[in-house]
């Protein structure tokens, strides 16, 4: 049976293709829910410091609760093998991905700098701040704070981007759009939608205006670009509620918004997927 292309919540080894081989494993050793669907996750439950392989690469290791999370990127295959390896232990799940559906978008009257730019002192202030999210997005906290699920950044807006679509700039065709766009009025304020660990935080990026990314365990770390006002430092531990800046439109933007995005790894996803979602307790014996 073909999902819907929605995507869907998974429950207790409810959406899996099991392997006849291994048809001997426990059901409770490898808990699992979420949205399979492009952009989406998995969050599972497993042998706490459990080693987590993702098409047969080590990934990520369970938290000291059993708790981990993976992440499937815009373009992820139809399947993915995912099995938990502790001591002499394996569960393993064939996850079927269903495909997202992403339209185009254009967005004219941009300055061209924040399109295509030339100047080369621009280009190279770029590159160094390149360097620096890279930094912040190699953080890989000790923890496990997206087990409770998250809330929406803000408490009113309206979505006038979705994550995803395919990007046309001042016409010219760009890469896809890897956050969804919340339109509110400016200063409004945004607050971290789970417990977390701030990697960086820096106003005037070029693109991103006010930047703050967030480690919330294991890898998976969001970020708020165009703020007007940050009100949190690198390293300091933030609870889920906390103001954390407000609404801007600085950077690359033509109104005042929070474009809000999401990274596991490498890989980008889609963070309205992760609200309201959590690791279900189901069945899981070492809790």
């Amino acid at each position: 049976m073909i999902p819907s292309r929605r995507g869907l919540v998974l429950g207790a080894g409810a959406t899996v293709l099991s392997s006849p081989a291994l048809s001997r494993q426990r059901p409770e050793d490898l808990v699992l829910s979420g949205r399979l669907i492009q952009g989406g996750f998995v969050m599972g439950r497993t042998w706490p410091r459990a080693m987590i392989f993702v098409n047969g690469e080590a990934l990520t290791t369970a938290s000291a609760r059993g708790v981990f999370i993976i992440g499937f990127d815009r373009d992820a295959a139809p399947y993915v093998q995912l099995e938990a390896r502790f001591r002499n232990r394996r569960a393993h799940r064939t996850l079927s991905i269903v495909s997202g559906a992403f339209p185009s978008s254009r967005i004219n009257g941009l300055p061209p700098s924040t399109v295509e730019p030339t100047d080369p002192a621009l280009l190279e202030r770029i590159q160094q701040e390149i360097a620096l999210k890279t930094e912040g997005f190699a953080s890989r906290a000790d923890a496990d704070d997206f087990r409770a699920g998250f809330i929406w950044p803000l408490d009113r807006y309206r979505v006038t981007s979705r994550w995803g679509s395919q990007r046309i700039l001042n016409g010219t065709p760009a890469r896809p759009h890897y956050g969804i766009d919340l339109a509110a009025p400016a200063g409004s304020p945004i607050r971290a939608p789970a417990d977390g660990l701030v990697t960086f935080a820096r106003p005037g990026m070029h693109f991103e205006g006010g930047l703050t990314l967030i480690d919330h365990g294991q890898g998976l770390i969001t970020a708020y670009l165009h703020q007007s006002r940050i009100d949190v430092l690198p390293t300091q531990r933030i609870r889920r509620g906390d103001v954390i800046g407000a609404v801007g439109m600085t950077g690359r933007a033509t109104g005042p918004h929070l474009c809000w995005r999401m990274k596991w790894r490498d890989r980008n996803c889609d963070p309205s997927l992760m609200v309201a979602q959590s690791a279900t307790e189901t069945g899981y014996p070492y809790a």
